[in-house]
């Protein structure tokens, strides 16, 4: 592979998940900007090393996206915690995911779609959060005014 065509996929990667990571970021979450630019790095540069080894004999490059795939998992779920009955990072945790799956988009030149997972990661993390807000504020309320009631029972 040129090396101005191996620089443009690892580039395109390293930018989408810098947008990806950046809604995090903004959110004060530990896997932010520099976690999910380089797992997009990181997963391209897999993608990138098994397509040498097309054509070869003995040779599934599949096998290296399965293999991104499994270990993003084992990240993301380092990334999630419980407290008591709370659980918090799951949201990061498929984000890092995406970030992987971006990585991969790039890799295989398919940077239209990846700009399309980018947009879609980006506005699913910053526009339901403000869904998400706005009805556990509701629902906040609406058990307060239940309290407040009388038992009818």
């Amino acid at each position: 592979m040129e090396l101005a065509d191996f620089s443009m996929r690892i580039g395109t990667a390293l930018i989408a998940g810098l947008i990806i990571g950046a809604e995090r970021e903004l959110r004060g979450k530990h896997a932010g900007l520099k976690t999910n630019a380089l797992v997009a790095v990181g997963s391209c540069v897999f993608i990138l090393l098994s397509l040498e080894f097309r054509g070869e004999e003995y040779v599934d490059i599949t096998r290296v996206l399965g293999q991104v795939v499994t270990g993003i998992g084992f990240i993301g779920a380092g990334a999630i915690l419980q407290h008591g009955k709370s659980v918090t990072g799951l949201t990061t945790a498929a984000t890092t995911w995406c970030s992987a799956g971006a990585g991969c988009l790039a890799a295989v030149d398919m940077y239209k779609e990846l700009a399309v997972l980018s947009a879609i990661v980006l506005v699913t993390n910053m526009g339901f959060s403000y869904v998400e807000h706005r009805l556990r504020k509701k629902g906040k309320k609406k058990g307060e005014e239940q309290k407040s009631e009388p038992d009818q029972g």
